[in-house]
């Protein structure tokens, strides 16, 4: 492992090289680096020359297992889709002053046309391309394209790191906000992963004053407490059923935990599904019924990129803290295997190196 700066260099479009250097999964668990030609973009895309790419528990889950659900990786694919970056060249129809812009990756493409998109979820677009989801190619590269809109400029306060972080930062987000926190909410969290954390972080930016979390490990719950989270159960031996929360957001995906957090939420209140677990989980039907408790699964995410920055940029969420490997685009093997490693919240991969 290694610890490389996350500076991208810029590059005049007569300086770009004709290939780049990519870490590819060819099979479940087999990672070999290769050289591919560069990517060139569309008239509407940016050229973006890759600063810093996070590690996300599906490039890993890909990386193990060959698969998501419907999703399976059977052609060669380049996992990644937490990024930032530099513009180093720009498409027909895009003002070539964008050119040089550090800029944080909205990695998804959707049509734009289709009923969703037009009623402003795009998420749920039925023809929408994501990075690193078989069969589009992510961020471990030295280069990705996309569309100009979706790659937004962040400010030098901003890290390579923690605009990268933007992408996970986005579903604690979308989770806050499909939970309507506001000032003065109470909010039951589960999980102190990294996106456990993010999402308390982002309650906190709503207004949440009261924030519980809930995990196994003691080591991310005394992070949880210095990062976000006002109160922090272990739930071994801590219930929390009673609490009468506002808005309980799982980020566990243990059915355990998703059936003690709704038994938490107080009449009217909300629960948001955000961690994968299994398909198929026994929940309280009585009480949510009982109390009209509103329940929702989150995917991804519409629109979150400009309050992230913001939020970051004015110190009300601080994504650095989360990174705790730094990894060289031929180490991207070991950066998908770093999670397992105790203390370990976020490895970082610097396609540069």
């Amino acid at each position: 492992m290694t610890t490389p700066t996350a500076q991208s260099t810029t590059l005049a479009p007569a300086e770009l090289p004709a290939t780049m250097r990519a870490s590819v999964l060819k099979r479940q668990g087999d990672m070999v680096m290769e050289t591919l030609p560069l990517p060139q973009p569309d008239a509407d895309q940016v050229l973006v020359q890759v600063a810093a790419v996070g590690v996300c528990g599906s490039d890993v889950h890909y990386y193990e297992h060959g698969r998501i659900g419907d999703y399976v990786v059977d052609h060669p694919l380049i996992l990644g889709h937490e990024l930032s970056g530099r513009i180093a060249a720009v498409g027909s129809a895009v003002d070539p002053a964008r050119i040089g812009n550090r800029v944080a990756v909205e990695p998804q493409r959707p049509c734009r046309t289709c009923k969703q998109c037009k009623a402003g979820r795009y998420n749920l677009c039925p023809d929408i391309e994501f990075y690193a989801t078989p069969p589009i190619d992510g961020a471990f590269a030295e280069y990705v394209t996309i569309q100009s809109d979706f790659a937004y400029d962040i400010p030098d306060s901003v890290s390579d790191e923690a605009a990268a972080l933007i992408e996970p930062l986005s579903v604690g987000l979308w989770a806050c906000e499909r939970a309507e926190i506001k000032p003065g909410s109470r909010v039951l969290i589960a999980g102190a992963g990294p996106i456990g954390i993010i999402a308390a972080q982002a309650a906190r930016a709503f207004g949440a004053t009261e924030i519980y979390i809930t995990d196994i490990a003691e080591d991310r719950l005394a992070f949880a407490l210095e990062h976000g989270a006002t109160h922090a159960l272990n739930a071994k031996t801590d219930s929390v059923e009673g609490l009468d929360v506002d808005a309980f957001i799982d980020a566990s995906g243990a059915p355990q935990a998703v059936r003690s957090g709704i038994k938490a939420v107080g009449p009217a209140g909300r629960v948001i599904l955000v961690g994968l677990g299994a398909d198929d989980v026994e929940l309280p039907v009585s009480y949510i019924q009982n109390r009209e408790i509103w329940l929702s699964g989150v995917f991804r995410y519409t629109n979150t990129w400009p309050l992230a920055i913001q939020l970051i940029a004015d110190g009300k969420v601080d994504l650095d803290i989360l990174v705790t490997g730094k990894f060289t685009l031929a180490e991207s093997e070991e950066a998908l295997k770093a999670g397992k490693q105790a203390g370990q919240l976020k490895a970082v991969v610097y396609p540069g190196r």
